[in-house]
């Protein structure tokens, strides 16, 4: 609850900061479009080794 909270009070204070600002809604999907590659896998690899699996990792055929 205080994360959301932090996030309104921001994006209020760049609306009264700016008087010409306007809120732009993202999308809910936002984070996900812009999450790097490199974090998106090691978050995949903390979520697969928190469900108990073992993961290594190799370069693909088409990645080289």
């Amino acid at each position: 609850m205080v994360a959301v909270d932090r996030s309104i009070l921001v994006i209020i204070w760049h609306l009264i900061d700016d008087p010409q600002a306007r809120y732009r809604e993202l999308g809910p999907d936002w984070h996900q479009r812009h999450l790097h590659p490199q974090r998106k896998t090691r978050d995949l690899v903390r979520q697969l080794e928190h469900l108990g699996h073992q993961v290594t990792l190799a370069p693909s055929a088409n990645t080289a």
